[in-house]
């Protein structure tokens, strides 16, 4: 892909859920063994969440509560994977492609090492099969610092450098 200095973009995103019974943990698109979920009006995928806003700053299409608003009941309980593929095609449509996605996760527990690569292909098959190896997923803690330190919850943050016009 070549991509005029001029046509690139980054964008942040960010996303935060509280633990909660009686749910699947799902990060990435796919469901972790835990004995907790996460809590939200979709899946809760956290990780997908923070990959979405990440993009859409990055092209300047607003964010993920503007797309898909929680007070939407069609998005109550959604796989968050399947808004990616959504955000996905409006990419396509207005000609902008991804270069690359970094991603940190923030968690004590559970441990997601096992998980990334499964993580990686999901998101890659949302985004009509962008290479495994421009998506970066990272794992770290809050050193029991915080609500994140006490267990109550995950937050991510992504970076999604983007090409516009090509």
């Amino acid at each position: 892909m070549q991509c005029d200095i001029q046509g690139i973009r980054v964008g942040i995103g960010y996303d935060v859920h509280p633990f909660s019974n009686n749910r699947n943990l799902v990060i990435g698109g796919e469901n972790l063994d835990y004995k907790y979920g996460l809590a939200g009006h979709s899946d809760a995928d956290v990780l997908v969440h923070a990959i979405i806003d990440s993009l859409l700053g990055a092209a300047n299409l607003g964010d993920i509560g503007i797309l898909f608003p929680d007070n939407d009941k069609k998005y109550k309980d959604i796989k968050s994977i399947e808004l990616l593929k959504h955000v996905n095609k409006i990419l396509v449509t207005n000609s902008i492609s991804i270069i690359n996605i970094d991603s940190t996760l923030i968690c004590e527990e559970p441990k997601i090492a096992t998980y990334v690569d499964k993580m990686k292909e999901n998101i890659s098959a949302a985004l009509n099969d962008l290479a495994t190896d421009r998506i970066g997923i990272k794992g770290k803690t809050s050193e029991k610092l915080g609500f994140i330190g006490r267990g109550e919850g995950i937050a991510a943050y992504a970076v999604s450098l983007i090409c516009l016009g090509v």
